[in-house]
């Protein structure tokens, strides 16, 4: 699957997106090595402690459905009734995905120039890990 296609579905997955606070949606497509994407999209709530991001609504549908090894993540994000913007994943997305993805893992981003590629470790480069 090409980054573009990703990112399509990414976009596609940010329509689902609760988001009455924010108005930003969010969406995620998590490619996984075994070929299959799961998707997800921010989930709201008013104590935006309870508030689930897009990055990790895909790992856990992954996870759910038997998935543990992952090649790259796209994410899209846009304000109501803006452009997409360069979107990145939140500190608690980022050691999510370190917990199941290695320091080389793509996290595929876009912004008004085209898409945008960095890896984990530049996102994370002391992610917690065990003792």
């Amino acid at each position: 699957m090409t980054d573009i296609e990703l990112m399509e579905l990414a976009k596609k997955a940010g329509q689902n997106s609760y988001s009455p606070y924010s108005h930003f949606r969010v969406g995620a497509a998590l490619l996984c090595k075994d070929g299959r994407v799961f998707c997800g999209c921010n989930v709201e709530n008013i104590s935006f402690g309870a508030t689930n991001c897009a990055e990790r609504t895909a790992v856990f549908a992954a996870i759910a459905e038997g998935c543990r090894e992952f090649e790259k993540i796209a994410i899209s994000g846009a304000r109501e009734g803006k452009d997409y913007q360069r979107t990145l994943p939140c500190g608690v997305c980022r050691q999510v995905l370190s917990e199941f993805c290695g320091s080389s893992f793509e996290v595929i981003t876009e912004n008004d120039k085209g898409l945008c590629k960095t890896t984990l470790s530049q996102l994370l480069p002391f992610a917690f890990d065990s003792f």
